[in-house]
Parts: structure tokens; C-alpha cells; sequence
């Protein structure tokens, strides 16, 4: 969840929205829009056709780039996850290109519980999550990596890039285990107090770990949850896969400090790393 983006972008999108609606039988409610990261998506709870509520969440990319693994990650989440992987279900899609851009519309069962940190994917106060949240996470987390898919969440011509570069060390960089993860495991796509896991549009296989190790990094300002995360998902990030999906996200999450993003986890994050590494 990011802020409202420059005001052609917002304008555009906007006007967008208003026309997936009318082609979906859908209207859009007085609640507050949600952004995406510079505009690329726009979402708003809506009211169906029959008297119902659901979730309008409109995706855009360049004409030439609306198509691929982005693209279609919701509707192959939606026919290849099981059950037990709690998700907002995907009802309808409407797709359409229009002055130089792609347009995806999706209109999804809506979500009334809330997401556990607003806007703000790092964690910054310890949230109320009772036994049951935990128990659904192990169990969703093992639903995902059992997915067989052709998807590609992390590769590995990036971590043998980026790996030697962020981390400041000569470290393996070959993937011990791939499986399928969510990809975007952070605490703006987690419900609570029931779990949901939100936003599929980058799920695919990466690293065996890679989501335990990417909630957990962004745990390292609550210490306490940390720590709980360690332990209810120790089976996973205290083994050899585990610690190298911890170097990986530490590699990717070091590279957006560059960009000014996640300042203030840099500090957490290195500390981490200097106990994952071997000392000279």
C-alpha cells in the first residue's frame, strides 16, 4: 500500500476504475482508495450486482509489458493453490488496452478482516495474533511450497549477481532447494486476527524458506515477533535452506536501502547477516 502517485497517473487510473466498474456491473464505494507502488494499481471495495461487497482492484502496465508472470499471477493462484492457503477468491477479470496501456481489472470476494501493519509492510509494534493465526500460517506456507508451477518468484542469475555485492562477502550463491513460495510474504499482505494472504502477483518457486525468511526479516524492529517468528517457523529457517533464503532476502532487502527504501531496517539487517556469516 503506497501513496496516491503523481496526479496524471492518479487521474488516469481513476478514470479507469470508473469503467472497469460499469463493465463489471460493480459500483464503487465512499471507502478509501488503496495504491499500489507508483500508481501501477488502484483498489477499492465495491458493491455486486446482487446486493453483495466485493474487492475492484485495477492493474497497469505499458501496453507492451501487460502480459506475463505479474500479469497473470492472481488467476493462476486462483486455479492452482489449495484450500488451505487462505486467499481473497477471484470472481471475475476483464482485460483491455487503451491510450498506450494495458488494463487489468479483478473483482475478488472481499476481505473484511484487516491487514496487520496499515500501509507500512515492515512491522513496527508487536500485533495481537492468537494461536489459530499461527497455526494457519504453518499450514498455509506448507500448502504453497506443495504447488508444482513453471513460475519464477526468485532467480538465480540475480542472487549470483547480487549476493556477493549486498552481503560484502564471498558466499555460496547456488540455490540448495527451490520451492514454491508466495514471494511477497510481508505484513501488509497478512490479515488479521483471521489470516488471509493477499496480493499473488508474484508467487512462484524461489528459495526453500524464502517466505519464513522474508516475514522474518521484516519482523527485526519488533523483536518479540522476531523471535516468535523463529520459533513457530523454526522447522523452516533453522536449517541450511532456511539460513541461505535468509541470505537471499538480506541480499534483495540491502539492495532497496540504495533506493532509499527500508532505511531504517538496514541496521537490523546487517546484524542479522554478521550472525548468519562465518567470521574471518
Amino acid at each position: 500500500m503506497y501513496s496516491e502517485p503523481e496526479p496524471n497517473t492518479a487521474a488516469r487510473m481513476r478514470k479507469m476504475l470508473t469503467a472497469a466498474a460499469m463493465t463489471l456491473e460493480v459500483q464503487p464505494s465512499n471507502t478509501r482508495e488503496v495504491w499500489g507502488w507508483r500508481g501501477r494499481t488502484l483498489s477499492r471495495s465495491v458493491a455486486t450486482a446482487t446486493g453483495g461487497r466485493g474487492w475492484l482492484r485495477l492493474v497497469s502496465a505499458p501496453a507492451d509489458k501487460a502480459a506475463g508472470k505479474l500479469w497473470d499471477g492472481p488467476i493462476e493462484a486462483e486455479r492452482a493453490m489449495p484450500l488451505a492457503v487462505p486467499r481473497p477468491r477471484l470472481h471475475q477479470q476483464h482485460a483491455w488496452t487503451e491510450d498506450g496501456h494495458g488494463y487489468l481489472a479483478e473483482l475478488y470476494e472481499e476481505v473484511t478482516a484487516v491487514v496487520v501493519s496499515g500501509d507500512d509492510p515492515v512491522l513496527r509494534t508487536e500485533p495481537a495474533l492468537n494461536e489459530a493465526w499461527w497455526t494457519d500460517l504453518v499450514t498455509a506456507l506448507d500448502g504453497i511450497q506443495q504447488v508444482s508451477t513453471s513460475r519464477v518468484a526468485v532467480r538465480q542469475e540475480y542472487l549470483d549477481r547480487a549476493m556477493p555485492q549486498f552481503l560484502g562477502a564471498p558466499v555460496r550463491t547456488m540455490v540448495p532447494v527451490w520451492t514454491t513460495a508466495h514471494g511477497d510474504l510481508h505484513w501488509t499482505n497478512l490479515t488479521g486476527p483471521t489470516l488471509t494472504i493477499l496480493d499473488w502477483e508474484g508467487w512462484g518457486i524461489a528459495p526453500a524458506g524464502y517466505d519464513a525468511a522474508l516475514l522474518h526479516s521484516y519482523s527485526l524492529l519488533v523483536p518479540a515477533t522476531a523471535n516468535e517468528i523463529r520459533e513457530r517457523l523454526g522447522h523452516i529457517l533453522d536449517t541450511p535452506e532456511g539460513r541461505f533464503a535468509e541470505l537471499a532476502v538480506i541480499t534483495e532487502l540491502l539492495q532497496t536501502t540504495t533506493r532509499g527504501d527500508n532505511l531504517d531496517l538496514e541496521g537490523p539487517l546487517r546484524k542479522r547477516l554478521a550472525e548468519l556469516l562465518p567470521q574471518p
